[in-house]
């Protein structure tokens, strides 16, 4: 299609009736939603997973790892194709494909198709979350209002991870483990025919093509480096089958920044990281993530392992801190106008940091008020207050056609931080806990893990004062 027909053919879609706002942000919440709560929810069905397909240790692995290499791997490509082939095309292909791959999950007879069709699942997530931000900035217009919408983008995301133990246990009990993966199919259609009826496509590729060779370098450097950073776990951090890909991925990385520095129409401009809210916002979501994300796994493991609750039982426990993080969430926009987007991040962080810190007085017999409740929310309400403005900042001051761009590397950011920080735990976890079983020598290693990752927040927090413009930039 021509520049000029491109032109026309987005004029007659910004002609037509503008859906309501709510509408608008509901759909792309809801996206998000499913795209979040499927890192997660498969956790507490891998036992009965194990059992049904005979699936062995490495291959109950890589039940999670399929989805989250091809969620970090291809998202900053979603996020481009989002703007030059429609964000919301991209919305319906990405949902599409999560939803189909969800059903050839949930139907699997064997170890293998399983595990494509979680790698299918991760693949569509790619594609429909930056499409999830793009679509809610695109709608509302920056200011106040803007701010309220990322705060609910915000919160449903974290919800879905935080819901994502709670849910799995209660399919897994009540149904089997097949439905952690169905459950997205009717979820799934209904947002599918929403987006369909109720979304006006938008794009702001001025007729450029996808850079095909910086597409290809991207998309293999942040897979090789998701594997290498998975492969941490079962083999160390100095075995040659971690450092292999963890280099390789790093030097793709490296080959893909100088095609892009040549290119003419590059995948990714390298202009939007010396935008200062974009470069900060992103580093400190990285460096927060690497900290933060690991806290549903360590809980989750304590409550099991050393408290002796059932699945079901480690999630309700944790209910009061998946509302945390969304009462966090919502309440920033109400302080950004007041204090600044920089300030309020900083204090969610350090509030964060103050509930890791809390957290890593565990014993092996604590009380749940003081143990996991009480931490727990002071941790999610910091994450959820710091995650709002974070968001905010890097996705201001980018031009209109880098929009899918910014949201991509928004969800890169912190899925590659988050993974990164969860390889290094529960490395430093293990350690401490020596190869012991007991639940002193286990809380010991979750202990020192929730110590390890308060410093990174308080690092984080510094970086923030310093880097983060304590105001969100308009254009």
């Amino acid at each position: 299609m021509t520049p000029m027909l491109r032109a026309a053919e987005d004029t007659r879609m910004s002609a037509r009736i503008a859906p309501p706002t709510w509408v608008v942000i509901a759909l792309a919440c809801a996206g998000q939603f499913l795209v979040v709560l499927d890192v997660s929810v498969v956790n507490v069905a891998l036992p009965s997973m194990r059992t049904d397909l005979g699936l062995s240790g490495p291959g109950l692995q890589w039940v999670v790892n399929a989805y989250s290499i091809a969620f970090a791997g291809f998202m900053l490509l979603g996020g481009r194709a989002g703007d030059l082939y429609g964000r919301k095309r991209m919305f319906l292909v990405g949902l599409a494909l999560f939803t189909l791959a969800s059903v050839g999950g949930g139907l699997a007879q064997e170890g293998t198709q399983l595990l494509l069709a979680r790698a299918a699942q991760g693949l569509g997530a790619a594609v429909l979350a930056p499409s999830t931000l793009t679509i809610l900035t695109s709608a509302v217009p920056e200011g106040a209002a803007r701010a309220r919408a990322i705060a609910t983008w915000t919160a449903v995301g974290a919800g879905g991870g935080a819901a994502g133990g709670l849910v799995g246990g209660l399919l897994v009990d009540g149904l089997s483990w097949r439905w952690v993966l169905l459950i997205n199919v009717p979820i799934g259609a209904v947002v599918l025919a929403g987006a369909a009826h109720w979304l006006v496509e938008s794009r702001a590729g001025d007729g450029r093509r996808l850079d095909l060779p910086g597409a290809l370098l991207v998309t293999a450097g942040l897979a090789t480096l998701a594997y290498g950073i998975v492969q941490t776990e079962a083999e160390g951090w100095t075995a040659a089958a971690t450092l292999v890909p963890l280099c390789a991925g790093a030097a793709l990385i490296g080959v893909f920044l100088v095609v892009e520095a040549r290119t003419t129409a590059p995948l990714m401009p390298l202009k939007l990281l010396r935008l200062r809210s974009v470069s900060s916002a992103n580093a400190a979501m990285f460096v927060s993530g690497s900290a933060m994300f690991c806290m549903w796994f360590f809980m989750t493991l304590y409550a099991q392992n050393v408290l002796g609750y059932s699945p079901l039982g480690a999630g309700l426990a944790l209910v009061p801190s998946s509302l945390a993080v969304v009462i966090g969430s919502k309440s920033a926009p109400r302080l950004m106008p007041v204090v600044g987007a920089r300030n309020v991040a900083v204090l969610g962080t350090l509030l964060a940091a103050a509930g890791f810190g809390w957290q890593s007085t565990m014993t092996a017999d604590g009380p749940y008020l003081t143990a996991i409740m009480l931490p727990g929310i002071l941790m999610m309400a910091g994450a959820g207050l710091a995650a709002t403005p974070l968001a905010a900042l890097a996705t201001s001051g980018a031009a209109p056609q880098d929009a899918g761009l910014v949201s991509g590397l928004v969800n890169t950011s912190r899925v590659m931080g988050g993974s990164l920080g969860l390889a290094i735990m529960f490395t430093i976890a293990a350690a401490r806990t020596g190869g012991g079983t007991s639940g002193e020598a286990l809380t010991a290693g979750y202990a020192l893990a929730f110590r390890v990752s308060g410093v990174m927040l308080l690092a984080g927090a510094v970086l923030m004062l310093v880097w983060l413009p304590r105001r969100i930039s308009r254009r």
